[in-house]
């Protein structure tokens, strides 16, 4: 593992671990429908930072697609959460902000991928 991948890494288990008590502790609520939506975005932004650090840890060449990917979930599910007032909720949307910036440090603001679009974007338009 590339030691500048590991505070992303880091804070991506965090935010797993967070996520996941989120989703059981939202199981637990009284009006567990309510948290239907939040149960949902905290075991898929989960899956996805489990992904996202298996791609890191690897040094993938396609971690940015995955991070990208994983800074919109986590930006989901933080906002889902903000909307509720547990105590479980709380600790998850701010695992999941720390996790979006943990990752888009990894993301340049200008990379091959985002380059290869513009390209072809203004190959389609010429």
């Amino acid at each position: 593992m590339r030691t500048e991948y590991k505070p992303a890494i880091d804070a991506l288990l965090a935010c797993i671990a967070a996520c996941d008590h989120c989703a059981t502790a939202c199981l637990q609520e009284e009006e567990v429908k309510k948290m239907a939506r939040c149960i949902h975005l905290d075991l898929d932004c989960a899956d996805y930072c489990g992904l996202a650090a298996s791609f890191l840890s690897k040094g993938s060449e396609h971690a940015r697609l995955v991070l990208r990917q994983c800074v919109e979930i986590c930006e989901a599910c933080a906002v889902e959460c903000e909307r509720h007032a547990h105590e479980h909720c709380i600790a998850c949307a701010q695992a999941c902000r720390n996790c979006i910036e943990a990752c888009q440090e990894l993301i340049p603001k200008s990379d091959p991928l985002s380059e290869l679009l513009a390209a072809a974007s203004s190959s389609e338009s010429a």
